[in-house]
């Protein structure tokens, strides 16, 4: 059997397992035909995916996994970390059980991967001997027979392979085992050599002597930007996202991603975004080979100057936008739409910032608080008759004597989307402290009956 899946684990089957011995203890054992190059197609088109979606080096890690540098790329996503949560979680959603893992290498990344505990990690700088000590062989991507002649000698975890010296091993096993450690150590480097996007627009250079200073670096930038640009308007598109790929002397590449709010192709605006990330660029012993590629474009139309005369301009902001998405992650920046539901917590959704406007808009039949909670937080209070606002309520420990409340407005649970509030119902009221201060107060039921809610009270908002 090459692989089992979890049901399969559970029964005690594992990879390696004859077919014949399987079928024997579990009869209506499931089995299918492997397809190693049906597989291998699928894990290609994952990575592009991957490479469109998160980073612009993302190579195969035959037979299961993808390699990726995002270096460069990982403040688009919020952090490494959350970086992670989206991958694995965007994996579940189609259906993979994934595990995902930071690490300075290409070899210590694969083996906390695949023979860690943890689904999600970011192992920090330095901490990738530690992290790797107690891994079995297997993890270095060592051959079948050097990890079995090794355990002849008692040696089956990384952490006392690494401290053996090296010359017996490589007179006994050859340098295999001293080049994996290396390479999971970040002792010699490991080329990643990416998948290509289909045909995308792309620009070169090359240098008869590698380049390694910041204002070198952005010169060839504002070289290589307007003919990226001139590409683009030969096929009528704007980028959307910008990959530049430096390959270093020393087989490694350093990469920065650039993203837009909107389909650009102004050479002064990408060359400016582009160069504000030179600082995160390490040239090591220099810089041999420039590309410019545009990972994402679509169609861009020609748009007339308006003329003051006809009439106004509108203001762009998608510059100021590009700018601060860059700095700060495109998940960091969003604006609220309205969405068409009677309870307040659902009657928002978060929208990229310079996404077309709704034709639907927030309700107006009664007044809305400038502020909404995070979730409504419980408060003591009290009322004369259930449809009447409380006298007073005490939040965070505060109490605070009503002088003025209108309502109620009664909102009903949403029983086509769950039969839990079919019966559901919360009466809001908009109240006025002696202070001056307003705010929005629920109760949760109608005040009569069990079945429509806890009859408990809760603020859920604070009016300006």
């Amino acid at each position: 059997m090459l692989s089992v899946d979890l049901a399969a684990r559970k029964l005690g089957l594992r990879p390696g397992t004859p077919v014949a011995k399987a079928q024997a203890l579990y009869p209506d054992l499931v089995l299918m035909d492997a397809d190693p190059e049906g597989d291998r197609l699928g894990l290609e088109k994952l990575a592009l995916w991957f490479q469109h979606r998160i980073a612009p080096i993302v190579a195969v890690d035959a037979p299961d996994g993808l390699v990726l540098d995002t270096t460069g790329a990982d403040h688009l996503h919020g952090g490494e970390l959350p970086m992670l949560k989206d991958m694995v979680h965007r994996m579940a959603g189609a259906g993979f059980r994934a595990k995902a893992m930071v690490a300075e290498t290409w070899g210590a990344a694969h083996a906390i991967a695949r023979y860690g505990r943890a689904p999600i990690a970011v192992v920090q700088a330095g901490d990738a001997s530690k992290a790797l000590a107690d891994l079995p062989l297997e993890a270095l991507r060592l051959p079948p027979t050097i990890i079995e002649g090794l355990a002849t000698l008692g040696v089956s975890r990384i952490g006392p392979l690494a401290a053996m010296p090296r010359a017996p091993l490589a007179l006994r096993f050859g340098p295999d085992i001293a080049r994996r450690l290396d390479q999971a150590f970040g002792r010699i480097g490991e080329a990643i050599l990416p998948v290509r996007p289909v045909d995308p627009v792309e620009v070169s250079r090359n240098f008869a002597e590698p380049i390694g200073a910041a204002e070198t670096i952005a010169r060839y930038i504002g070289k290589l930007v307007p003919l990226l640009c001139q590409g683009l308007d030969e096929r009528g598109q704007g980028v959307r996202r910008l990959d530049l790929l430096l390959h270093r002397v020393d087989s490694r590449t350093e990469a920065i991603r650039v993203a837009t709010a909107m389909p650009v192709r102004d050479v002064k605006r990408l060359t400016r975004l582009l160069c504000e990330k030179i600082e995160t660029i390490n040239p090591g012993f220099g810089i041999e080979r420039m590309v410019l590629i545009a990972s994402q474009a679509e169609p861009m139309d020609r748009r007339q100057t308006v003329s003051s005369l006809i009439a106004e301009e509108e203001t762009d902001v998608s510059d100021l936008v590009d700018t601060l998405a860059n700095r700060v992650g495109m998940q960091a920046l969003y604006r609220f739409a309205p969405v068409e539901s009677d309870l307040p917590e659902r009657s928002f959704c978060r929208v990229p910032a310079l996404a077309p406007e709704e034709t639907k808009d927030w309700p107006d039949h009664w007044p809305r608080p400038t502020r909404l909670l995070a979730r409504p937080e419980p408060v003591q209070a009290m009322a004369e008759l259930p449809d009447q606002p409380p006298l007073f309520f005490i939040w965070r420990g505060v109490r605070r004597k009503v002088k003025c409340a209108d309502g109620p407005e009664r909102v009903f649970g949403e029983w086509w989307k769950n039969d839990a509030e079919l019966t559901i119902a919360r009466d809001y009221f908009r109240v006025e402290d002696t202070s001056g201060e307003r705010f929005w107060l629920y109760r949760a039921g109608d005040g009569e009956h069990g079945e429509t809610g806890s009859q408990g009270w809760f603020l859920h908002g604070i009016f300006g």
